[in-house]
């Protein structure tokens, strides 16, 4: 049986100019504080930004923006509230603070079920919060969203380059446009990652310094874009990612 859902998917997207999936190889590189703060620079140069947190099972996008008490508005569907001049849609919406054991059919079942009610509006980009690994949910979104890029984070290690990798590889198989990678929490210099993706001619967008404020400054917004993450991450944007929107 067809699921009549997936015909109204493409209809609640066809108004969003550039999709961009933020994605990583591992846990804990930051890539949530990336798109978190990557939608923050995109507003706050003039681009009508989109946020959705896909990470089911660890959604954490709000608590990186400070986002409380605000719920979306029903009308034949879910308009998700601006906050911060963002669009911002998640599963918190639904689970509050209960934590979420997804399983098999339930993740794809909340995916469908998220991009269908959702009513976006007119939008120059929507960044999507992805889990990390290639899990259901990763291929269920590649299988739902067809105008998509990837912008893949890892940080300065081995393991997580190695795994990125993988991810990368899996990606290119499935002809996924990537835009490039994103080196974080970078405390040395290291040829590792340039070396890695010049080998798979995927370019290296930038690299952000470990920035030790980034802790304290998590959930208060006056205070996110005052610390280095944001400076470098919205100069990485205005100097490599904004050509490519």
């Amino acid at each position: 049986m067809i699921d009549p859902r997936l015909h109204v998917i493409s209809k609640r997207l066809e108004k969003i100019k550039k999709i961009i999936a933020v994605s990583g190889g591992k846990g804990g590189i930051g890539k949530s504080t990336v798109a978190s703060v990557l939608a923050l620079c995109m507003t706050k140069n003039g681009y009508k930004t989109g946020l959705l947190d896909l990470d089911l099972s660890g959604p954490s996008t709000h608590i990186i923006l400070g986002i409380k008490g605000a719920y979306p508005e029903e009308d034949k569907g879910l308009i998700p509230p601006e906050i911060h001049g963002i669009k911002y849609m998640s599963i918190i919406y639904f689970a509050g603070n209960n934590p979420s054991p997804l399983r098999g059919s339930d993740i794809s079942n909340i995916i469908i079920e998220l991009l269908t009610i959702t009513i976006w509006d007119q939008l120059d980009v929507l960044i999507l919060d992805m889990p990390p690994g290639i899990s259901d949910s990763i291929l269920d979104v590649i299988r739902l969203i067809k105008k998509m890029n990837f912008l893949v984070v890892t940080i300065p290690s081995k393991v997580a380059i190695g795994v990125m990798k993988k991810e990368m590889k899996i990606l290119m198989e499935l002809n996924i446009p990537v835009m490039g990678v994103l080196e974080n929490m970078r405390i040395k210099e290291s040829p590792l990652l340039s070396d890695m993706m010049s080998d798979l001619n995927i370019p290296v967008l930038g690299t952000i310094n470990f920035d030790q404020t980034i802790e304290d400054a998590t959930g208060n917004m006056d205070k996110l874009i005052e610390t280095d993450f944001y400076k470098q991450l919205d100069r990485i944007f205005n100097t490599r990612i904004k050509d490519k929107l």
